[in-house]
């Protein structure tokens, strides 16, 4: 309970440095409508209807920690009330993150519950709530005063950090970058330090798949059509990558979310080496298990980081995954002939030979008896 407790006192900052800013920037009365219905910086939304954003975030996943949810959120909205001033807005951000602290505080790590980017525990909500509450304070005390916002060094430092080791483990950490400015690149909203521009498409990961050297990130459909389209799908590549079967598999997610057969979990996935962050390959599946629980998986690896033996970790981690899923009975993968490398690779990852014909060899895995 110490460890969440650690979260809980993190959540606390955040809340409050998130108070402090917004109270600066709420005047002293009035219905608050005027300016705060200008645009928060780089968003679509209303100052307003960001600062509500931010109660929602908070409110929201404590419910789903309360309620142990297994499947979406709960069906309830927060709102303010027509008329509520800018004052009021930060008095329900503040209160909000009062739910969502103790919550965390009082959840067994151990629980689970849905989030679309991956199920999470206590930890996971709160890194998710400070995240929402410090990049959105920056959003609207940006539109606000027109000078970018950043939450006390001395206070939020350690924090930040925190939220991108939980949240963010594949962003990109030049040599000396402060954690604020890797949180704001990572997030499409600044250019990193070290001058790389800044992602197209975004997300954070919840629940990466997990192996000795390597996080599997899964590729969301704007990833995916930001891949196929040419784009970097928000990961920071070794050199040459992504290669064309990682971009053909972002078209794949794309499509399968355009005709309603998109499953969160069994598309692709980015392979990104855990020491420095870059992505050096893609691994995934090509549809959901089908009625006879069977699923193919595929993948590939940037040439210029084959030989390590990423592409049999990568594998044998996502395999595990599918595993512990009791509606999967069966995993494939097909080989064309001249691919020796790629045959080791399944070999390794336990695969049986099954069959062949001209072109390809292909191989099964079941679970164990």
């Amino acid at each position: 309970m110490a460890i969440m407790g650690e979260w809980a006192d993190d959540v606390d900052v955040a809340v409050a440095v998130t108070v402090e800013a917004l109270s600066a920037v709420a005047g002293g009365g009035g219905d608050g409508e005027q300016e705060w219905a200008e645009a928060a910086h780089g968003l679509e939304w209303s100052c307003r209807k960001t600062a509500v954003h931010i109660a929602s975030d908070f409110a929201g996943y404590a419910t789903q920690l309360t309620g142990r949810s297994a499947e979406g959120y709960a069906p309830y909205e927060i709102v303010a009330r027509p008329g509520t001033d800018a004052r009021g807005l930060v008095r329900i951000v503040g209160a909000t993150g009062g739910l969502l602290s103790a919550v965390v505080r009082t959840t067994p790590a151990d629980v689970r519950a849905w989030h679309p980017y991956g199920d999470a525990g206590p930890d996971g909500f709160a890194a998710m709530g400070i995240l929402e509450a410090l990049l959105h304070t920056h959003d609207i005390v940006t539109a606000l005063t027109g000078t970018g916002w950043r939450p006390p060094a001395g206070r939020c430092e350690r924090i930040v950090d925190r939220v991108l080791d939980r949240l963010f483990p594949h962003a990109h950490r030049p040599a000396g970058a402060d954690p604020w400015t890797v949180l704001l690149h990572a997030t499409g909203r600044a250019e990193a330090g070290d001058g790389t521009a800044r992602p197209s498409a975004w997300r954070w990961y919840a629940d990466p798949v997990r192996s000795e050297r390597l996080l599997l990130c899964e590729i969301s459909p704007p990833d995916g059509a930001d891949l196929h389209g040419g784009g970097s799908g928000g990961f920071h590549w070794a050199e040459g990558g992504p290669e064309e079967g990682t971009r053909f598999a972002g078209g794949m997610v794309v499509k399968a979310y355009e005709d309603g057969s998109y499953r969160p979990g069994w598309g692709s996935y980015a392979i990104v080496r855990a020491e420095d962050g870059r992505a050096v390959g893609g691994v995934g599946f090509h549809a959901a298990p089908d009625q006879e629980g069977a699923v193919e998986i595929g993948y590939d690896v940037v040439a210029s980081a084959r030989g390590r033996g990423y592409a049999a970790e990568a594998l044998a981690a996502l395999v595990r995954r599918a595993l512990t899923d009791p509606a999967v009975r069966l995993v494939r993968a097909t080989v064309d002939h001249p691919n020796a490398a790629s045959h080791a690779v399944v070999a390794r990852a336990g695969f049986q030979r099954v069959s062949a014909d001209a072109e390809n060899v292909r191989y099964e895995l079941r679970p164990a008896e």
